[in-house]
């Protein structure tokens, strides 16, 4: 890949895609600095920018720790519908309410 002609992002996902592992975010930076050959006058600004453009980019995940990996290497989060038991919960205290009180009318209805 001739990163010289892609931009610092596509450059970053290539390095990942190529280092099939996450990477710690300066080294991964610098790399992507040093492969470019992009005009860097000040490295720290340069550093700065591109790590804004890669956590801009949904195509990288924050692994934590200041490593960072590619967002397909990590499984959809499956959301889940939670449901609270026990007494201790205020929408069970009123569901059950709102229960009794319709078996009390139904019952009134029979009679």
């Amino acid at each position: 890949m001739d990163f010289t002609k892609c931009s610092e992002v596509d450059a970053a996902y290539a390095i990942l895609t190529e280092a099939g592992q996450t990477m710690y975010y300066k080294d991964l930076v610098l790399e992507v600095i040093d492969k470019t050959r992009k005009p860097v006058q000040s490295l720290s600004a340069a550093i700065s920018e591109v790590y804004t453009l890669i956590n801009m980019d949904s195509r990288f995940h924050y692994e934590g720790e200041g490593k960072w990996g590619l967002t397909e290497w990590n499984p959809p989060e499956v959301k889940r519908h939670v449901t609270h038991r026990g007494s201790s919960s205020t929408k069970s205290r009123a569901a059950a309410k709102a229960s009794s009180h319709r078996k009390k009318k139904f019952e009134s209805i029979q009679e």
